[in-house]
């Protein structure tokens, strides 16, 4: 087997400062699976879908340990080298591999990648593992670009060379990236690795030159097929809005569910829809290649079509509802209710005072304790603010929106790491000039250099709760600026989408009947007037159960073992109510439109 190449200084510098970076721009990092990752010598082609430019490839870097596997060999479009940038310094001292995109070329003939595919090719014979995003080009989009032919045309390459190596393997590791909100800081991220594929050329013949087209197309179509199998992948924002409603709904578990499962459930309910609107789309007309034609579908399966679509229709008004009342789906679940015999109104109205007057007192404590801190940020926040906002102008949002949090991780990165060398020596001639004060008199500069960082990760752990009671301040105050008989009517349209729901994702989906046991390993509790069984005897779903579990148990929280104990306040991260949070002062739930 290959020893592969051994780890440059400058790719594993890179690596630790965009771990570090990444961990402070994301609120959580989830990586499925990594023990499926071929081990170093082992050659290797790492393609993941392509929706956050650069981000991508830093993700993957971070998300293969480098116990596992040394070194990535990323690949980056040609037009980000040879300026004097950072951005521009850092992918080439990571050892990219320059790709010339055929946009970016007036004449075609320019973009020749001959030398960059030899250079990976050489690569992958020394037991290196390559990263390729099969899609082309990075997309603000909803749905998977049709995949290039690159990675089943390099694959058949070092076969071929090595024909007369019959047990020479090479592997096609596919990885599906699930964002949250990508551009958004403290969002979350799933990264899962699929089951690598093994090609020798004993095994895969029909794979050594010549091979047939059809061949190369078959091999890029199972690729397509494993990296959006585990991510979303829909022809609209629409459908995907839909379906993180529906799943919000079936298992309002927030973050007790793992972000993995979340996905998963997600994507039963977009894999539903879509093939709902296919299916409703070719009414009338020749069906599409690959589905049911009006005299092939039977009378149950027009049903559930129809009812999924019916169910579409419904999720969108509820959601237009929240959206213009600015209210969160788990307010309506649960809204704020005093434990005495009162009328609704005013058990609603008293308790929902308290909770506002608890969280607002709350907010400005947390704040206070930011203060300090969000000096040291200032200049972070500044420069990524003006950078982000110069670059939008630059282009469309289609062309754009895939590298703000480029710009956001590289300029913050930049700013950060000045703000961190600077206060040591900022900081005692404020204080000599100001008030003639000799701080190193009885602090030396390295105890102020150690306290910079951790006074500013600090900062950010504050200001995540501080944000988290600030939004759920609005939420309150929003709660009785509706008032309790608008909220009352959210929640019998709520218990009517659930009952639908629970309906549809239990007979027609295959979905688990008791979610919170399924996905949490607890049984919910009893509730004073319902029994939590998943349905009755006759097989009916109760649709009041489950969702009771909420409003007995412990908001969702993501711990490691060393903070299993916490009770309210982690340093390593804030629990979180749901996977959809971000550092706003509103829930983010509107994508970019269709058009």
């Amino acid at each position: 087997m290959p020893a592969g190449t051994p780890t440059p200084w400058s790719y594993a510098l890179i690596r630790l400062l965009f771990k570090f970076v990444l961990k402070i721009f994301y609120g959580s990092i989830v990586v499925e699976n990594a023990h499926l990752i071929p081990p170093t010598g082992v050659p290797c082609v790492v393609c993941a879908n392509h929706s956050n430019s650069l981000t991508d490839a830093l993700l993957l870097v971070h998300a293969i340990p480098a116990s596992i596997r040394n070194m990535l060999r990323l690949t980056a479009k040609s037009t980000q080298f040879g300026h004097r940038t950072f951005t521009s310094w850092l992918i080439e001292s990571a050892g990219t591999v320059p790709i010339k995109r055929r946009k970016d070329y007036t004449d075609a003939k320019d973009a020749d990648n001959t030398d960059a595919m030899a250079k990976l090719i050489e690569a992958v014979e020394l037991g290196d593992a390559i990263c390729l995003f099969p899609e082309g080009m990075s997309r603000y989009h909803p749905e998977i670009a049709p995949l290039k032919t690159g990675v089943a045309r390099i694959v058949s390459d070092v076969l071929t060379r090595n024909r007369d190596k019959p047990d020479f393997a090479v592997a096609i590791l596919t990885c599906s990236i699930t964002y949250m909100n990508r551009e958004h800081f403290r969002s979350d991220v799933l990264v899962t690795f699929n089951p690598p594929m093994m090609f020798t050329p004993r095994t895969h013949p029909e794979l050594l030159a010549p091979a047939e087209p059809a061949n190369i197309r078959s091999l890029t179509a199972s690729l397509h097929s494993q990296i959006s199998t585990h991510t979303f992948d829909a022809p609209s924002w629409d459908l995907i809005r839909s379906a993180r409603l529906a799943a919000r709904i079936y298992a309002p578990l927030g973050t007790r569910m793992s972000l993995g499962d979340w996905v998963r459930v997600t994507r039963v309910w977009l894999e539903a829809f879509k093939a709902s609107e296919v299916h409703g789309k070719h009414n009338g007309a020749p069906a599409p290649s690959g589905a049911l034609s009006d005299d092939e579908e039977t009378p149950e399966v027009k049903r559930a079509d129809d009812d999924l679509r019916s169910l579409r229709v419904s999720l969108r008004s509820y959601q237009k509802k929240l959206v213009s009342q600015s209210l969160h789906d788990s307010r309506v679940l649960d809204p704020p209710l005093l434990p005495f015999a009162l009328p609704f109104s005013l058990s609603f109205t008293l308790a929902t005072f308290l909770s506002l007057a608890v969280r607002t007192a709350w907010c400005a404590i947390l704040f206070a304790f930011c203060s300090p801190g969000l000096v040291l940020w200032a200049p972070t926040f500044v420069t990524i603010m003006i950078a982000v906002h110069e670059f939008k102008k630059t282009g469309p949002m289609w062309d754009t929106f895939d590298e703000i949090a480029q710009y956001k991780l590289v300029y913050g990165l930049i700013s950060g790491l000045l703000t961190c060398i600077s206060m040591p020596f900022l900081v005692p001639l404020l204080l000599w000039y100001t008030f003639g004060f000799d701080t190193l008199a009885f602090m030396p500069r390295w105890v102020l250099g150690v306290a910079t960082p951790a006074l500013m990760w600090m900062t950010i752990r504050w200001l995540e709760d501080a944000i988290a009671s600030a939004r759920a301040s609005i939420e309150l105050f929003d709660m009785l600026r509706v008032g309790s008989s608008r909220v009352r009517a959210l929640q019998a349209e709520r218990q009517d989408l659930y009952g639908r729901i629970m309906s549809i994702g239990v007979d027609a989906l295959e979905l688990p009947r008791d979610p919170v046991a399924s996905f949490t390993g607890r049984r919910p509790a009893r509730s004073r007037t319902n029994s939590l069984n998943a349905g009755s005897d006759n097989g009916d779903v109760d649709v009041d159960g489950a969702q009771r579990w909420m409003k007995s148990s412990e908001k969702g929280r993501v711990r490691s073992r060393w903070e299993s104990g916490a009770k309210y306040f982690s340093v390593r991260r804030r629990r979180k109510r749901d996977w959809g949070e971000t550092l706003r002062l509103y829930e983010k739930v509107d994508f970019p439109n269709d058009e």
